[in-house]
């Protein structure tokens, strides 16, 4: 099974390059008239960030009672980062590979289950602070959109399940469990007439209710380290920030600190709530808009969005893929 999932995986990578093929020729020429100094200073903040998502993991890893190398979970957030591009579902498929990762190490899935949710919390209502930011420079310039808005009560709504969630497992396992078995029984019956048989497991559900609230009763011990993974997500978003700036000097555009959070806050969130893998489409055609109400130029518009792309998206994505190969071997020799 697991090779079946690598090979999707794979095909789903290339596809993701082939499609995007004449945006990376256009990328590349685009970096060849950027100023050196600064592109080197994006792409190295950008492996600090890669970092810091893993320490923002391994924080959130020692809430819960599993000890992890960085090593190992600089790995599993970049293959995760990686799976999240290529299949976009707010977060939730790279989660897939920190579950299965688990499982090959024989490690609690429920616990692991609990520190994705609470990275996704974390990483929403960081982002939400960004947006709050952005939202205050683009009302002080009368540019605030109705789509934007709607997007912003996207992300409201999906950090309100998660929490949720949380706090179901907190007060009460039984209600949790009761809350998963529900959903589990609803998605069998709905998909039942297409596959013909239960997709979700009802006893595996409620059992892994019990996973999650063991994970959260080791958070109750320790609620003072909450506040450590905030921190940390919040310092994705300000290197996230850095980038861009680093960016914008590189293609020699003059900015100020207000075009740079606007810029920043929505864009990133119509990447998370875009349909398409890695926002690519959604991301280029509104990135390049956002900045020109921000008085900056369209045409230097779109060779900041294709720099910051080329450091934030594909490089990541190749980091990432290698990640997952190498996450990927143990198992595959295993079975072999």
């Amino acid at each position: 099974m697991r090779k079946i999932i690598q090979i999707i995986v794979i095909i789903l990578a290339v596809s993701y390059v082939v499609v995007s093929f004449t945006q990376i020729e256009t990328i590349i020429e685009t970096l060849r008239k950027g100023n050196l100094p600064f592109l080197v200073g994006a792409f190295v903040f950008e492996l600090i960030c890669l970092y810091n998502y893993a320490v923002t993991y391994r924080s959130l890893y020692e809430l819960v009672g599993i000890h992890e190398s960085r090593w190992r979970l600089l790995l599993t957030t970049s293959a995760a980062n990686f799976v999240s591009m290529i299949a976009p579902s707010g977060g939730m498929s790279g989660l897939a590979v920190y579950i299965d990762s688990a499982r090959q190490r024989n490690l609690s899935s429920g616990r692991v289950l609990v520190v994705g949710i609470l990275y996704l919390l974390y990483e929403y209502a960081s982002l939400l602070c960004v947006v709050m930011a952005g939202f205050v420079v683009l009302i002080r310039r009368h540019h605030l959109s109705a789509g934007e808005i709607s997007a912003a009560g996207f992300m409201l709504a999906i950090a309100v399940v998660d929490a949720i969630i949380l706090y179901l497992g907190y007060k009460s396992q039984h209600r949790l469990g009761n809350l998963l078995v529900g959903v589990s029984r609803f998605v069998n019956r709905m998909l039942y007439r297409f596959i013909h048989r239960d997709l979700i497991n009802v006893e595996k559900a409620y059992n892994l209710s019990v996973e999650i609230a063991e994970g959260i009763k080791t958070i109750r011990a320790n609620p003072k380290k909450l506040v450590w993974p905030f921190l940390f997500s919040l310092n994705n978003k300000a290197i996230l920030i850095c980038i861009l700036a680093f960016i914008f000097s590189a293609l020699d555009v003059p900015y100020s600190v207000g075009t740079i959070i606007g810029g920043f806050s929505i864009s990133q969130l119509f990447y998370y709530i875009s349909p398409t893998p890695g926002g690519v489409g959604v991301v280029e055609g509104l990135f390049p808009l956002i900045l020109n109400t921000l008085r900056v130029p369209l045409g230097k518009g779109v060779l900041i969005t294709l720099a910051y792309r080329a450091v934030t998206l594909w490089f990541p994505m190749l980091i990432g893929f290698i990640s997952f190969r190498i996450l990927q071997k143990p198992a595959v020799n295993k079975n072999s």
